[in-house]
């Protein structure tokens, strides 16, 4: 394919290399996966630079295989990590704070990143505390804004454990504010999602917040 530069690159992956962007994305075809390297290379060619030169040879390869792991989370379906469940009495709020997290920003496929906080007070089941930070991943490994990404994660509990209550609060830093536009690198950001009794509750929704805070 011929690129803005006016340099043509006939990429022949090894096997190899195949496989490493196969470990993400099973389902990736050699064809499409040249496309895409070729269309990093174009970018790299507008931006002015020399997509010919030695630090630059691998660098289409590596973006391609950087944002099939990037979005892993399209070839999976998160609720599914809460599918395992225990019947048990409590009906007690159940907090699992700071869960970290990286996504991409669907505007300008720039990073953000922060923690989760997940509080729900169970009806008659729970699941194991590592399955919130499983589902968490898998939802956040894929395009979006924080927004729907909290949304996500609050209608996933909901749907999957039927709580009593559920409340979600993402805290995130956009690097797409942070490093280009405003450019306002202290900045962040925070998204809350309530369901059920958070929802009619000053007094619970404030003691989940009392207790993240901590």
């Amino acid at each position: 394919m011929q690129s803005f530069g006016g340099i043509n690159v006939a990429y022949n992956l090894t096997e190899e290399q195949i496989q490493k962007i196969r470990k993400h994305n099973k389902g990736a075809k050699v064809n499409d996966i040249k496309n895409a390297m070729n269309g990093i290379e174009n970018v790299i060619a507008l931006c002015g630079e020399d997509v010919t030169r030695d630090g630059l040879q691998e660098t289409p390869f590596r973006v391609v295989k950087a944002f099939m792991e990037y979005t892993e989370g399209y070839r999976e379906d998160p609720q599914q990590h809460l599918s395992k469940t225990f019947d048990v009495e409590h009906d007690e709020l159940v907090i699992v704070k700071d869960i970290e997290f990286n996504s991409m920003c669907e505007h300008h496929f720039a990073p953000f990143y922060g923690r989760v906080h997940i509080g729900y007070i169970p009806s008659k089941k729970v699941t194991g505390l590592s399955k919130f930070g499983r589902m968490v991943d898998g939802f956040a490994k894929r395009f979006q804004v924080q927004e729907h990404l909290t949304t996500q994660i609050a209608n996933a509990i909901d749907n999957e454990l039927d709580p009593q209550a559920v409340m979600v609060v993402v805290e995130a830093q956009h690097m797409c504010m942070c490093g280009r536009g405003i450019k306002k690198s202290t900045s962040s950001t925070t998204t809350s999602a309530v369901r059920g009794e958070f929802k009619d509750s000053a007094q619970l929704r404030n003691e989940f917040l009392s207790l993240i805070s901590r």
